[in-house]
């Protein structure tokens, strides 16, 4: 009977080298996800990087399993076959993730790949049994080693199933079946160990001739933490890939909606791209593409039919230019969205009564345009206009509110009435001949219309170069205290040095810039002008505030306070000697966009006043909620001053209102002393007009304000200026100018 040594076992180490194996488990159960990526070369990485993990984990289960083995004699182990175990565990590891990475776990595979993972557990294990060099050699119990394979073999067909099982998995319940497989897989991998342990007998005179080599609790104590190190960086990185992996699918998913999202924005952008989408008619750009498809279509149906009646081919194409009447005031008293309304009821009667195949466009605020195609004479043009002009006369119900209105059209002929670039210039001017006949009818275009079409298409082209050619200029008018006769400040007034014309006044191009959509460029001018002229006083002494006016494009500009802010910056102008002048209409065209603009303006410093008011029906409401500082009341009511109760009970209504809001009161357009003396009476703080100075140059301004310049103007300065505060210090002939105040 053969005698053996009896082997003993370190209980808390056999139960961390299970918890080593659990967790080995869990870190590879995570591993065979990342191995089945899209992406074959993160596939790839991961399946080199977590057999290396995942082997070297199984094999520290191994080897800190072994040190928990004791017998009554030293032990070691050779380094030579400990790291060939190691290596083996490598390998199986890559088996297993690799079979994990495929697409489906059939029966072949999973036999062919139990059996090979199997196999190199066993071979890792007893390559590493191997490494105790032991003399005589371990007699083995082959019942239990085959035990030990069938445990392998077994175990190995579980990891495989369990692997393909957790990846239809997410979630919690995926979390929990995750980590009961983790240990479910640590107890049968221990338990191939401790089997295969247990098959291993070592005769009575058994020494260990590598008891010198790896051995001792120092060595144990490395590799556990070496390896619960390795595979909790490797844990930690797996669960962030997840994580991106995730965020990757919502994002991928986001994007497919966002893709379709933007496939519909696209398609409505296109559609609104040639809508206007106020009426749903077309825009601008799209009637001029079809009124060139339909001149193209009569060139070559022309060219067909060379020799047919002159009176069919002249009226063969034809543009209604359709412009309505008294449609501001609607705006204003009833308010935009009663506008709205009364546009869209507006298109809804021009598709009604024109002809099938006409297109209908909206071209501008109040400005519509018709194309007819197939016209058999001119007749049927004045014929559609007529209608189209009884029908926009029947009043419009809004909100139980009789809303009246009416049209002029203008009409141009092809090819009689011009080319096709010309037709809706001229359509246009025929519209602004009805207009002027009263409205509320319609005008064929005739040849002497032209000249004016061509006298404004002249005007505008020069005057888009004036400001480069030096031909604008800033005319200024004073504006004196009502009690004390000073100088507070001076209104910049834009003219224009026409080559031909001689001087023209801003009623003469304004609209004109306005219309072709460079007021915003002249309005720069203006800007940059008035600062660099305040430099130039303020060079000289002279500090005086000057206002100027803002037209309603300049307040859609979005960038009309940076502009004013980088002007006064770059003429080191104090942005309170600058003095923003907005007319009541324009305030009260968009309140929300002029309150935007008011602000911005204030917050930078600049003085804010509501121009022409009285004349543009606006709401004391609104009124209240502009940071104005400063009301004029408009000329047509100081004109009458004299002769009139009603204008007085105005401007002493206004007066009292401006007073009780905080706000400043100027009068413009005072001509006489009786003007004058009702206007003090009234508390009017501000007066301006003929009667005091008419506009001038900046020359002769700082003349007039220093009594240096004779004739009418120069003698009145006197008794203005001698009053003032302000010392200008150069000249003997010096006078005083009314400081600002803040």
């Amino acid at each position: 009977m053969n005698l053996y040594l009896e082997a003993s076992y370190d209980f808390w180490v056999v139960v961390l080298s299970i918890m080593i194996a659990s967790f080995a488990s869990y870190v590879a159960l995570d591993l065979a996800r990342r191995v089945r990526s899209p992406d074959r070369r993160a596939a790839a990485a991961w399946w080199a990087g977590g057999s290396v993990v995942m082997g070297t984990g199984i094999w520290s289960m191994h080897f800190v399993g072994m040190l928990a083995f004791s017998l009554p004699v030293d032990i070691g182990y050779t380094a030579l076959l400990t790291f060939a175990s190691w290596v083996a565990a490598v390998v199986v590891s890559g088996i297993a993730l690799g079979i994990a990475s495929r697409g489906a776990l059939t029966a072949p595979r999973l036999a062919w790949g139990a059996a090979a993972m199997g196999g190199g557990i066993c071979a890792m294990h007893y390559i590493g049994m191997a490494a105790l060099d032991m003399a005589p050699g371990i007699d083995w119990d082959f019942r239990l080693v085959l035990a030990s394979v069938a445990i392998a073999v077994g175990a190995s067909a579980a990891a495989l199933v369990i692997f393909f099982k957790l990846a239809s998995l997410g979630g919690l319940r995926g979390a929990v079946v995750q980590v009961f497989a983790a240990v479910v897989m640590g107890l049968a991998i221990s338990g191939m160990h401790y089997t295969a342990m247990a098959a291993a007998r070592f005769p009575i005179d058994s020494v260990c001739l590598s008891a010198g080599a790896l051995s001792g609790s120092r060595l144990g104590t490395l590799v556990v933490f070496a390896s619960l190190a390795m595979l909790a960086c490797t844990w930690l990185v797996s669960v962030l890939d997840a994580r991106m992996q995730d965020k990757t699918v919502v994002l991928a998913e986001s994007l497919r909606l966002t893709n379709a999202q933007l496939k519909g924005a696209n398609e409505e952008l296109r559609r609104r791209a040639f809508l206007d989408p106020l009426t749903e008619l077309p825009n601008r750009m799209l009637f001029e593409d079809r009124l060139a498809r339909a001149v193209a279509l009569q060139q070559r149906l022309s060219e067909r039919a060379a020799g047919r009646a002159a009176s069919k081919a002249h009226g063969a194409l034809a543009v209604l230019f359709i412009d309505l009447d008294g449609f501001k005031p609607v705006n204003d008293s009833f308010g935009h969205g009663a506008g709205d309304l009364v546009l869209k009821e507006v298109a809804r009667r021009l598709l009604k009564d024109a002809r099938t195949g006409d297109t209908v466009a909206r071209v501008g605020g109040d400005e519509f345009v018709l194309l007819m195609e197939d016209v058999g004479t001119v007749a049927d043009c004045t014929a559609l206009a007529a209608r189209l002009c009884a029908a926009l006369r029947a009043p419009i119900v809004v909100d139980g509110q009789a809303i009246e209105i009416s049209a002029s059209i203008g009409i141009a002929a092809a090819p009689g009435h011009g080319e096709r670039e010309k037709l809706i210039a001229h359509a246009d001017a025929a519209m602004y001949a009805a207009k002027r006949a009263g409205g509320n009818s319609y005008a064929l275009f005739e040849a002497r219309m032209d000249v004016d079409v061509h006298a404004q298409v002249s005007l505008q082209a020069e005057l888009r170069h004036a400001a480069e050619r030096g031909e604008l200029a800033l005319f200024y008018q004073p504006k004196v205290d009502g009690r004390g006769g000073q100088i507070h400040s001076v209104e910049a007034l834009l003219r224009w040095y026409h080559p031909q014309r001689g001087l023209l006044g801003p009623a003469q191009f304004i609209p004109l810039a306005e219309r072709f959509g460079f007021i915003t460029q002249i309005g720069q001018w203006v800007i940059d002008e008035a600062c660099r002229q305040m430099r130039e006083w303020s060079e000289r002494g002279v500090h005086i505030r000057v206002a100027i006016n803002l037209s309603a494009q300049q307040l859609r500009d979005v960038d009309l306070v940076g502009r004013l802010d980088r002007a006064m910056r770059r003429y080191g102008i104090d942005p309170s000697r600058l003095l923003c002048e907005i007319t009541e209409s324009v305030a009260m065209e968009d309140i929300e966009a002029t309150q935007r603009v008011f602000e911005g303006l204030a917050r930078i410093g600049v003085f804010l006043s509501i121009d022409d008011f009285g004349t543009g029906y606006s709401s004391l409401s609104y009124l209240r909620q502009l940071p104005a500082k400063q009301l004029k009341i408009d000329r047509g009511f100081v004109q009458d001053l004299e002769t009139s109760k009603d204008a007085r009970a105005i401007v002493d209504a206004v007066v009292q209102l401006a007073h009780a809001l905080s706000l400043k009161v100027v009068a413009e357009g005072v001509e006489t002393e009786g003007q004058r003396a009702v206007l003090i009476s009234l508390g009017c703080d501000e007066l301006q007009g003929y009667l005091f100075a008419r506009p001038m140059p900046a020359p002769d301004l700082l003349r007039w304000m220093l009594d240096d310049a004779p004739g009418e103007t120069g003698d009145f300065a006197a008794s203005v200026i001698d009053e003032g505060e302000f010392f200008h210090p150069t000249g003997p002939k010096a006078k005083r100018v009314a400081a600002i105040s803040a």
